[in-house]
């Protein structure tokens, strides 16, 4: 089955340690093009994060994360770079692993709207507006003061709807969310969360914003961070996983949920999900508890019809 992921950090690997290979399976990338080969994955998100250890993050470190995006992953003859919804269809004739470049927080772009432009200029398609903390245009979730936008942050929204960047919430506080829907009108993504009423960890959504994002027409990408999936106990199974899936369908978010994995961000995994080449074990379990259109709707389906709506023409 094709399968797509909405979210990996292996880009940051590969910024902090330019000996990683990604035509190689390495120990210490979990995304790489013989794993994503071996699972079948069709389409893979990479986000540009700039991580804590980046002192004084700017948009200098931005453009050499793309930069490393197009020499060492673009630019493989197995991979086609997505921009708009005919590469996407292209990457499915062609047979090869499409990649859509996303960036995980605006922190570095200061504000300043040429930043943001410019950056749809070198293909991003897909904006996280915060980490997990406050930054010039919001709150993330772990922000104390729990606010929304900035002054700021709401022109940048305009900007974003405007281009037709999506829009990705994971990581965004509470009354950013509720914010965002009344601000930006297009259909909105959380690439890498879960759900809170099952494991109620800050970055996870409640139902409300669940719900939202499905009425909305949006997608959301169960993540296999082992901590958002089940918090009472060690080791979190597959079977864990399953349980955010149901909950989602009884929401009524069938065709709207697919999953992020958060690969190469995440130092814990759930059992039988250590990298993409894994992916081969959830299938199974999925077939053994949902129908095949049903599968084939997680893995990918959703995700194709989410990005072929919503990407450029």
């Amino acid at each position: 089955m094709r399968i797509m992921d909405g979210h990996c950090d292996a880009l940051t690997k590969l910024y902090h340690n330019p000996k990683l290979d990604f035509d190689k399976v390495e120990l210490e990338l979990d995304v790489s093009f013989p794993r994503l080969s071996k699972a079948g994955v069709k389409v893979q998100c990479f986000a540009v994060y700039l991580s804590e250890s980046i002192a004084n993050p700017s948009f200098d470190h931005i453009l050499q994360m793309i930069d490393i995006f197009h020499r060492k992953v673009a630019s493989h003859p197995g991979m086609t770079f997505i921009r708009n919804a005919a590469d996407f269809q292209a990457a499915e004739s062609s047979g090869q692993i499409g990649a859509i470049l996303t960036l995980e927080g605006v922190d570095a772009l200061a504000g300043n709207m040429v930043h943001l432009r410019s950056l749809y200029y070198l293909g991003v398609r897909l904006i996280g507006l915060s980490w997990n903390y406050a930054n010039w245009a919001v709150d993330g979730v772990m922000e104390p003061r729990k606010g929304g936008f900035t002054l700021k942050g709401k022109r940048m929204l305009k900007e974003l709807e405007t281009m037709g960047i999506i829009v990705d919430v994971s990581h965004l506080s509470e009354k950013g969310f509720w914010e965002l829907f009344e601000l930006y009108g297009k259909p909105i993504v959380a690439t890498h969360s879960n759900c809170a009423r099952l494991c109620p960890h800050p970055r996870n959504l409640s139902d409300e914003q669940l719900t939202a994002i499905i009425k909305r027409q949006g997608q959301i990408g169960l993540t296999f961070v082992p901590y958002f999936v089940e918090a009472a106990r060690t080791p979190v199974r597959i079977s864990d996983l399953l349980k955010h899936i149901d909950h989602i369908c009884a929401l009524g978010g069938e065709e709207h949920l697919g999953f992020g994995s958060d690969f190469d961000g995440i130092a814990q995994w759930i059992e039988g999900l250590r990298h993409s080449g894994d992916y081969q074990n959830i299938i199974e379990a999925l077939c053994q508890n949902y129908r095949e259109s049903q599968v084939e709707r997680f893995l990918y389906g959703n995700w194709r019809k989410f990005m072929l709506t919503n990407l450029p023409r």
